[in-house]
């Protein structure tokens, strides 16, 4: 029976994971399997992979064939290169303590950069977050600028309205002021005549 590695796509529209599974390479994609060895989800950052590794290795020694995907996945995990040093000792290229060491030593160095990966990952959050933070402290500073402005405008324009009705007041005032000082004028040009007048009619009776 010819065996295949492959994805089983689980989960909602728009947001899949997939469980790696063994199945027979005749059987369609959602269809029996033979084996589940791990999940996979892409909707994280890094992608969460969770795999049975020595049951991935144990199948690609048995000649199983993995998909584009699912051969990443395992190469991503280090199954690839497990199985190539398993190869190489048994034919016979070095001795299975050789292969370990070999071995850790690759996944040091694959961990060292999956770590530096989320460090920078981690980085990029955290300077996004300050860029934000600063972006939104900008705008409410603007705000803030417009508005006391605006309270100053305002302020001046009170000012500038109470300043030109004080100024109102004082002309009318002084306007009625002049208007009293021509009222008591002619009222002391009326009285002059009617005085002069009083004096004139006297003098001709008496002179009758």
């Amino acid at each position: 029976m010819s065996t295949r590695i492959r994805l089983q796509r689980h989960g909602k529209k728009g947001k899949p994971f997939y469980h790696i599974v063994v199945a027979d390479q005749r059987s369609k994609r959602d269809g029996k399997l033979i084996e589940k060895l791990g999940i996979y989800n892409p909707n994280t950052n890094p992608a969460t992979i969770e795999i049975n590794f020595d049951g991935a290795v144990n199948w690609m020694l048995k000649g199983a064939q993995p998909s584009d995907t699912a051969r990443a996945i395992l190469s991503y995990k280090g199954v690839m290169m497990k199985k190539h040093l398993l190869v190489g000792v048994a034919k016979g290229a070095f001795d299975q303590a050789e292969a370990e060491k070999r071995f850790e030593s690759w996944m040091s160095g694959k961990e060292k950069k999956i770590a530096d990966k989320i460090a920078g990952l981690n980085k990029v959050k955290i300077d996004t977050a300050k860029e934000k933070l600063k972006a939104e402290k900008a705008v409410k500073e603007e705000k803030a600028k417009a508005i006391a402005l605006k309270n100053s405008q305002l302020k001046e324009e009170v000012e500038t309205a109470a300043a030109d009705a004080e100024n109102t007041e004082e002309t009318k005032a002084e306007e009625a002021t002049e208007d009293d000082v021509e009222e008591t004028k002619a009222e002391e040009t009326t009285t002059e005549e009617v005085v002069e007048e009083s004096s004139e009619e006297k003098e001709a009776e008496e002179t009758t």
